[in-house]
């Protein structure tokens, strides 16, 4: 049975907070909205969007979170195109630590809350597209705490919920890990707390990226 290792994006692998934050406050202010206060906007990463602005405008209807996601795309693409956006740095140690997992015989994917583009762009930016035999987005899924990507993943890559690693910063990562019956590890350099993670099923949170392949050769 192979063994699969999946990376959350944001907080994860790259650090997309400024971005993220940035595009969610033009969005907010282009109608006319108070924008969130950025902790707030920091705990709904991971979140498919409309999920995620639905968490940080809680008494709006339905059909203004769906209008604000669109409006968020927007935000982002014209912050991007005009050069107010970056690529997202990598974490420290992370490149290291996917070639160690890659060279291991662990099989890589990707889960995140991020569209298919953005993942892409991402991925490519750092030239670790090749590294991923499945990737999984909020374009073909629920919303994370669900398990679909996880399972789907797994499916793709012919592994099984033991010999899968779930590998991110949110409590949202860990609940999907628990859901889908594979490994929560959580990682200390994200969004949410280590309290946060342990408290949705983490089985350890790890400090450093370099600590990732030897927890998992440990399982």
């Amino acid at each position: 049975m192979n063994r699969l290792a999946l990376f959350d994006c944001d907080g994860t692998l790259v650090d997309s907070q400024a971005s993220i934050c940035l595009a969610m406050e033009h969005c907010f202010a282009g109608q006319k909205l108070e924008p969130p206060a950025r902790d707030a906007i920091r705990r709904i990463v991971g979140l498919s969007l409309i999920e995620a602005i639905a968490q940080l405008l809680p008494e709006a209807e339905d059909d203004l979170h769906r209008h604000l996601a669109e409006e968020y795309k927007r935000a982002y693409f014209a912050l991007r195109t005009s050069g107010h956006i970056e690529d997202e740095p990598l974490y420290d140690g992370i490149l290291e630590a996917v070639e160690t997992l890659d060279a291991n015989g662990w099989l890589l994917g990707v889960a995140t809350g991020k569209s298919d583009r953005g993942l892409i762009r991402v991925l490519e930016a750092h030239g670790l597209r090749h590294r991923f035999v499945t990737l999984q987005t909020a374009d073909r899924h629920p919303s994370k705490p669900h398990p679909s990507m996880i399972e789907t993943a797994i499916a793709e890559a012919g592994a099984s919920p033991e010999t899968t690693v779930m590998i991110g910063d949110t409590s949202f990562d860990m609940a999907m890990a628990v859901a889908a019956r594979a490994h929560p590890l959580g990682v200390a350099w994200g969004y949410h707390t280590p309290h946060d993670l342990h408290a949705a099923g983490a089985v350890r949170v790890v400090e450093h990226a370099s600590a990732i392949p030897a927890h998992l050769e440990a399982l």
